[in-house]
C-alpha cells in the first residue's frame, strides 16, 4: 500500500523558515514524481513544486521561486520541501503526493492536483507574526 506522511509544519514569524518532509512507503522514490501542494482556507488546492523521479528536474510556483527548495533522498524514501522567507500568504496546508513519472516527467510543468493519485495527509503551515 503506497502512503505519504508529511511532516513539519508548525507556526513560524514572517521571513522564518521550516523544512517539510514527506516520508513514503510501500514504492520507490525511483520511479515515482512527487508533487508538493497547499491549500489555504477557502481557495482551491494549488501545486508547489514537484520533483522528477531521477530528482534532476523540478519546478516551482512563480511565488516561491528563489525562497523553496525541493529535493529528494532516495536512500531514506524522504522529499523534502525547505521553505525560506517564508510570507504570511504561505499559510496553508501543505500536502505531498506522488505518482508514477513519465518520460518527459510530469515535473516539466507546475503540478495539478489532476496528475497525482497518491496523497498525504498534509500539514499545517502558519506564517504570523
Amino acid at each position: 500500500q503506497l502512503q505519504l506522511v508529511e511532516s513539519g509544519g508548525g507556526l513560524v514569524q514572517p521571513g522564518g523558515s521550516l523544512r517539510l518532509s514527506c516520508v513514503v512507503s510501500g514504492f520507490t522514490l525511483d520511479y515515482y514524481a512527487i508533487g508538493w501542494f497547499r491549500q489555504a482556507p477557502g481557495k482551491e488546492r494549488e501545486g508547489v513544486s514537484c520533483i522528477s523521479s531521477r530528482g534532476t528536474i523540478t519546478i516551482y510556483r512563480d511565488s516561491v521561486k528563489g525562497r523553496f527548495t525541493i529535493s529528494k533522498d532516495n536512500a531514506k524514501n524522504t522529499v523534502t520541501l525547505q521553505m525560506n522567507g517564508l510570507k504570511p500568504e504561505d499559510t496553508a496546508i501543505y500536502y505531498c503526493a506522488a505518482n508514477r513519472d513519465q518520460y518527459p516527467t510530469i515535473c516539466r510543468v507546475v503540478p495539478h492536483s489532476g496528475q497525482y493519485d497518491y496523497w498525504g495527509q498534509g500539514t499545517q503551515v502558519t506564517v504570523s507574526s
